[in-house]
């Protein structure tokens, strides 16, 4: 369960870097290691130690917990489907899906909330949300 828990706090290093537009090199700067070493984070091939996960949370201005979330999830599922891959957060760790959130967040309220209604009713979620 190690593995999977370096991974997991890896792929949400990532996520978070990625959703504030910092670089490797501009985090690793920040918390003072070398950016092999936040790739090292990043793919889960090195453990994060307690004092560098508080740094890493200082430089991306999330809580330490953020890092944990959805843990538990892995925990239960010992055989992962394809499925609960894609549906645990991979979407979120694409460069497109994060370019979306960042216009979309740039949107006044009013343009946000009809970008939304309208791509749930061309997906059609509509039904789903009542």
């Amino acid at each position: 369960m190690g593995n999977d828990i370096d991974t997991h706090l890896g792929k949400r290093l990532r996520r978070r870097r990625r959703l504030l537009g910092l670089t490797q090199q501009q985090l690793a700067g920040a918390v003072g290691v070398r950016f092999q070493q936040i790739q090292k984070y990043e793919c889960g091939a090195n453990r994060i130690s307690a004092a560098r996960l508080w740094q890493l949370s200082e430089a991306l201005e999330v809580p330490v917990g953020y890092f944990y979330d959805g843990l538990s999830a892995i925990a239960r599922d010992t055989a992962p489907t394809a499925s609960n891959d894609s549906e645990g957060g991979e979407m979120f760790a694409r460069k497109e899906t994060i370019d979306l959130i960042r216009a979309y967040y740039l949107l006044g309220e009013r343009p946000r909330r009809r970008l939304l209604d309208l791509a749930k009713s061309l997906n059609g979620v509509e039904q789903l949300e009542a």
